[in-house]
């Protein structure tokens, strides 16, 4: 599947769109103080790095790379279109933002998602992506509705 990613401002009506999609289904799931996915504001601060994902003009979803702190990044707004979901679309993405976090020299990779069954299907992908459960990171606090899951990247190859 050729896909495009493009660093992206947030400023275009599909994108919002698909971010109003992705807020709303984590309300949905879980209860507000629960939800930890950033609105555009947030997705727009710095120290976070969004791309959309396209295909032929259609907006395949998006995701974002926050830096924690030297050498650690976190997985903010992935999130598919309803359109494309079950069809690798996920899987491209996560392997983008792993080919980021890797060129940045990152060695900890980190993200926060949901509990319920809602969520499985994202658990199950980071699974298979070699991520492990793991205690909350950052400014994050113990949730019932949150999963907390890191992943040790190698060190860059000397040259």
């Amino acid at each position: 599947m050729d896909m495009e990613f493009r660093r992206d401002d947030l400023s275009g009506e599909p994108i919002r769109e698909l971010l109003r999609l992705h807020l709303a289904s984590a309300l949905q799931h879980s209860p507000p103080e629960s939800v930890h996915a950033l609105d555009v504001d947030g997705l727009r601060r710095p120290g976070v790095t969004f791309w959309s994902c396209w295909q032929d003009g259609e907006l395949l979803g998006c995701c974002a790379l926050r830096e924690l702190e030297a050498g650690h990044g976190e997985i903010k707004s992935m999130r598919t279109a309803p359109q494309r979901e079950r069809q690798g679309v996920g899987a491209r993405m996560l392997e983008h933002l792993l080919r980021e976090a890797r060129a940045r020299g990152y060695r900890r990779l980190s993200l926060e998602t949901g509990s319920g069954e809602a969520f499985a299907p994202a658990r199950r992908l980071y699974e298979r992506y070699g991520f492990e459960y793991c205690e909350p990171f950052g400014d994050y606090g113990q949730d019932h509705w949150s999963r907390f899951m890191s992943l040790q990247l190698p060190a860059a190859a000397s040259a």
